[in-house]
């Protein structure tokens, strides 16, 4: 099992911003080693699996093809709402009070 040198220790106090006098350094150094033996052990398990296997993914056999087609024309789009006005859409103002 690793452990943690004085060097480390010390840096890793000032790091997280405590001072030797407010822990007992022998417990914090036991504590320390336990957490860098954790890793050892993680580190053990084969991680070559991919993490996005887990998540289900989309096959490119099923997206829809790369084709332009024609838009909506303008009456068209004046049909669909009446808050069409100059070639715009009408929309509630957003910026200033109430936003």
């Amino acid at each position: 099992m690793k452990t943690v040198d004085e060097t480390t220790l010390s840096n890793l106090l000032q790091l997280s911003r405590l001072s030797p006098e407010s822990t007992d350094m022998a417990t914090l150094k036991k504590q320390v080693d336990e957490i860098v033996g954790y890793f050892d052990i993680l580190s053990k398990y084969d991680d070559s699996e991919n993490p996005y296997d887990a998540y289900p993914s989309t096959e490119a056999e099923k997206l829809r093809e790369d084709e332009v087609v024609q838009g909506l024309e303008i009456p068209d789009i004046k049909q669909t709402t009446d808050k069409f006005m100059d070639g715009y859409y009408q929309v509630p103002k957003v910026l200033g009070e109430g936003a």
